[in-house]
């Protein structure tokens, strides 16, 4: 019987994908090298002497005939590391610019889900001798409470890497397609809600499949009041293709720091609020217009740990919807609303939780995942404006083989019908923020991460 079997909420964001909406996250870490320099050999030896810490990543996918169950992961016989890790060099001058233009050109791209989902980038030519190593791997590979990125194992908290044992690696045979079959028939006679639910929802489709878990859940009921309230219109919510742009911003996180402690609150809060005033500027370039009651809703996702789901694993990820007070001029103000709005979200519990729309996996069959998780990427329009997600990081320096890791930003996919999603990184008392966005709708990207910047020496300036 086959075991190692995707969770819920994985097995939604593999459905979810499409060409216009890949659902691999991203980093790009900008490194200096050591003096005995960094290449692409010190890298494939780096990784290959690391990987076996997470042994996912020579792992691929299998689905199961019929579709019957969720898919499983099974050992890659065939994994080459160099197919995974690849080269590239920037022209001269070798600027932030052009490598932002790169990293917009390799995200826009899908992983192959036929082999293990997760590439990773050795960028030489960046100037002043810097090197970046930009990295992809799916959400459905990372977004367990338990899993480890890849870039984070190769990362040592000293310039002398610390001492990993021996690889030695015997992939296990792969299940044959009766072998597939005979474990999701064991799972459906264990579970035998299952079967019913599956004729069902072969008659059903995707809203009224939504609509029947929703009324039986509370958290998806909650969800599905909060969709009730349709998002504003906004130019952040357009049909988007599948090429992407990427535009960065970064800021001391003492600045943060300092207008959290003289006007309260949390540092999301300051962050949230640096955020409405860069999309209150950036609509104001477009023309667009920008009343006093004008406001943009985000989706905050804030990872819940301790917790498993019913497949016993993780996962868990809830999420707040904050309408974001881009009509107000006053930078202090904006703070003031945006602190007063996620308080009373968080006591009220009224988070909406990115597993209340895809929970229903915990019992639902595969066939309601797809359903389920095409349903929830085509409400995105309606629920939220954008995301913006904000993860710290270690506040001291880490290292990639003597290599020390200078600035790191995320990347964080498009929903169907998102412009843009805003991912930030605190590391080493900085704070880097990256822009993931569609490539036609968002031409102006870089204006908006230069007036992310401009928003916060603005609530700076309110204490000085």
């Amino acid at each position: 019987m086959v075991s190692d079997r995707l969770s819920s909420l994985d097995v939604a964001f593999l459905y979810m994908e499409e060409n216009t909406t890949p659902m691999h996250v991203g980093g790009v870490a900008i490194f200096d090298p050591p003096t005995g320099g960094f290449d692409y050999g010190r890298l494939v030896e780096l990784v290959s002497e690391r990987i076996a810490q997470v042994p996912r990543y020579r792992q691929k996918i299998r689905r199961v005939p019929g579709s019957l169950a969720a898919p499983v992961w099974v050992d890659d016989s065939a994994f080459d590391l160099g197919f995974h890790i690849r080269r590239s060099a920037l022209p001269k001058p070798g600027t932030d610019g052009q490598l932002r233009e790169l990293v917009g050109r390799l995200m826009s791209r899908r992983l192959d889900q036929g082999r293990p989902l997760w590439e990773m980038y050795l960028v030489e030519g960046l100037s002043g001798g810097r090197i970046a190593v930009i990295s992809k791997t799916h959400h459905a590979m990372v977004d367990g409470n338990a899993a480890v990125d890849l870039a984070q194992v190769i990362l040592d908290l000293g310039p002398n890497p610390r001492e990993t044992p021996p690889n030695i690696w015997r992939p296990k045979p792969e299940p044959n397609a009766f072998e597939l079959v005979a474990g999701a028939v064991t799972q459906l006679i264990q579970r035998p809600t299952e079967i019913a639910d599956t004729v069902r929802v072969a008659m059903l489709d995707a809203r009224s499949t939504v609509t029947k878990v929703a009324g039986a859940l509370g958290g998806i009921l909650a969800a599905a009041r909060t969709a009730a309230r349709p998002a504003p219109e906004s130019p952040l919510n357009v049909p988007i293709g599948e090429q992407r742009r990427y535009g960065m911003a970064k800021a001391e996180l003492d600045d943060f720091k300092a207008v959290r402690k003289a006007h309260s609150g949390t540092i999301n809060d300051v962050v949230l609020a640096t955020v409405a005033g860069a999309l209150r500027s950036w609509l104001m370039t477009r023309g667009e217009p920008v009343g006093t009651k004008s406001v943009v809703r985000a989706m905050v996702p804030v990872s819940v740990r301790g917790d498993v789901n019913r497949d016993g694993q993780g996962n868990h990820v809830a999420s707040y919807l904050v309408d974001l007070p881009v009509g107000e001029p006053n930078a202090v103000v904006r703070l003031h609303q945006v602190s007063y709005a996620m308080r009373a979200h968080k006591e009220a519990g009224q988070s909406v939780g990115a597993e209340a729309l895809i929970h229903l996996g915990g019992f639902a069959p595969p066939t309601l995942h797809a359903l389920g998780a095409k349903a929830a990427s085509g409400l995105s329009r309606r629920l939220f404006n954008i995301v913006v997600t904000n993860v710290p990081g270690p506040q001291f320096p880490l290292y990639a083989a003597g290599a020390k890791m200078l600035e790191v930003y995320p990347v964080v996919p498009l929903a169907r019908g998102q412009a843009i999603s805003i991912g930030l990184t605190s590391y080493n008392g900085g704070v880097y923020f990256g822009l993931n966005a569609d490539r036609d709708a968002m031409p102006d990207v870089d204006v908006l991460a230069g007036l992310i910047e401009e928003s916060l020496q603005e609530l700076v300036e309110s204490i000085s």
